[in-house]
């Protein structure tokens, strides 16, 4: 059995089922709000609150996990819709999803999972809260074999990147539609390219000089009218993605845009292209990236007679470390793990995400992705990375 947290998951799910018959739709929230993210109904408990009957009747859930491959779901109004195949890798900054990698390890022919909730910048807790109730019903259909993950936009796990070649992450949410725009009536809007060859990323950013950075490429896309904007110290990569994407983007719209590429040392500040920087700049993201990169190992028991939370290492983290009595919390600065072992108590098991929570909430690190590992099942590829052998 794993080890979640989720005694509070099925009272919250009661109350998104009792809302959505009042509501006609989601009002989006300002910004992802990691201080009250519900990150601690992401996993569940020992008592198996949620029920194998229960994720039986999720209609999604019918063809989930039958075969070797990625399938993705997006949180609308409460349910969960299939997201076209042809938009794998495009996400809306409004919107959550859930995401199921099924493969197989080599030689083997049993069928493995990893299940990802990835959490929009600008969706709203019910939207999140739904994503991750359901990731664990998803969990449950599958008979506890997936490792489970949180992903917030901007902080996405290596695992969560290795899935796609390019993501693409648009303002918008449900309503929202990547397709069967026409031109004429296209909101412009700005994409920032950066990465390398094996993994892009695409970013719609406020349309404002200050977003423009010279070591990345942007495209601005007018409907009619798509300018690649070059910086200066871009590589080829960015480069040659960027231009596949303004191909694509013309393609679709048979043709009909006019296409300029734009060299940053060669364009001056009167050319349509800066004229059309007319948004508001965007709020610098609250996570501090890089600095300290020590691991830091902490442990949740109440063999006391009480709970207690305490740091139990520093520096390199072995299996030795780990006593399957207890939880144990690994943070490496760039990812979280909580990991359950089979003795465990009750009240250890039910608060363990919790306790993860409170703690990532006090760190100038808190969307960084965390990953449910439970003692005598299958090891994530980054937890087996993060901790020796």
């Amino acid at each position: 059995m794993r080890g979640r947290v989720h005694s509070a998951i099925p009272i919250l799910y009661q109350k998104l089922e009792s809302r959505i018959e009042r509501m006609s739709g989601l009002r989006k929230a300002k910004k992802y709000d990691w201080k009250d993210s519900n990150l601690a109904l992401f996993g569940s408990d020992t008592e198996k609150s949620v029920k194998k009957e229960s994720a039986q009747t999720e209609p999604a859930w019918q063809k989930a996990g039958k075969s070797v491959g990625i399938q993705i779901w997006r949180v609308v109004s409460f349910k969960i819709t299939d997201w076209p195949k042809e938009d794998y890798g495009k996400f809306y900054n409004g919107d959550s999803y859930i995401i199921l990698n099924t493969y197989k390890e080599e030689g083997e022919d049993e069928l493995q999972y990893d299940v990802h909730f990835w959490i929009g910048a600008e969706s709203t807790q019910d939207e999140y809260g739904t994503a991750a109730y359901k990731t664990v019903e998803l969990d449950t259909f599958l008979n506890d074999k997936p490792v489970q993950h949180r992903e917030v936009q901007g902080h996405e796990s290596q695992l969560f990147k290795s899935y796609f070649k390019t993501i693409t992450v648009m303002k918008g949410g449900a309503q929202t539609g990547f397709r069967h725009v026409k031109p004429e009536e296209y909101t412009p809007r700005l994409l920032h390219f950066s990465g390398t060859r094996k993994h892009v990323e695409v970013r719609e950013v406020a349309r404002n000089e200050a977003s423009l950075k010279s070591g990345d490429v942007f495209i601005l896309d007018m409907g009619n009218t798509i300018y690649q904007w070059s910086g200066s110290g871009s590589n080829k990569d960015e480069r040659m993605k960027a231009m596949l994407y303004l191909q694509g983007l013309r393609s679709e719209r048979n043709g009909r845009p006019k296409t300029e590429v734009l060299e940053e040392a060669d364009t001056g500040k009167s050319h349509e292209f800066y004229k059309s920087m007319t948004e508001e700049a965007e709020d610098e993201d609250e996570q501090t990236e890089g600095g300290d990169e020590t691991k830091e190992l902490y442990r949740l028991s109440d063999a006391s007679g009480k709970l207690s939370f305490s740091k139990e290492k520093e520096g390199d983290v072995s299996m030795s470390d780990l006593d399957t009595k207890d939880v144990f919390i690994l943070d490496t600065k760039s990812a979280l793990f909580v990991w359950v072992g089979k003795e465990t108590s009750t009240a250890e098991r039910r608060n363990a995400m919790s306790y993860a929570h409170t703690f990532l909430s006090k760190t100038n690190h808190p969307l960084i992705p965390v990953s449910c590992v439970a003692e005598g099942h299958r090891m994530s590829k980054d937890f087996q990375t993060a901790i020796a052998a």
